[in-house]
Formats: C-alpha cells, structure tokens, sequence
C-alpha cells in the first residue's frame, strides 16, 4: 500500500511498541509503549490529518490492514 503524504500510519514495530509516522517520511515521529500513545502523539503534531491504524493480523501472512 502507498502511503499518502500528509496522512499518519500508526503500526506496530517489531518491539512491541507502536510508531506514528506521516507517510511518506523516512522515520517514525514518535515510537510509544501504546497505541493509543501512538495515536495522541499524532493527534497532538497534526490534529487535521486522516489517520490510518494497523489492525492486528489474523495471521494469514497477509499485511496489515488499516481501519
């Protein structure tokens, strides 16, 4: 999936914690223990913007899906 500019993904990392990134950027804005930390940290840099949350896989090898 390609990620749109001016849009925040909120994934997993492969820690265990979560990363807020606007897409297009090469690195994470904020890395955070929650999601929902994740997702405040984006909301406070640009409250505007949509934003994109992984779901957790079914575990099926597929990617993540965003809701």
């Amino acid at each position: 999936m390609s990620k749109n500019n001016g849009h925040w993904y909120i994934e997993p990392t492969e820690d265990g914690r979560y990363s807020a990134a606007k897409g297009g950027a090469q690195r994470a804005s904020a890395i955070t223990d929650t999601q929902k930390q994740a997702i405040d940290r984006a909301k406070t840099i640009d409250p505007a913007a949509p934003m994109h949350i992984a779901h957790v896989r079914s575990g099926k090898h597929e990617p993540d899906k965003y809701r």
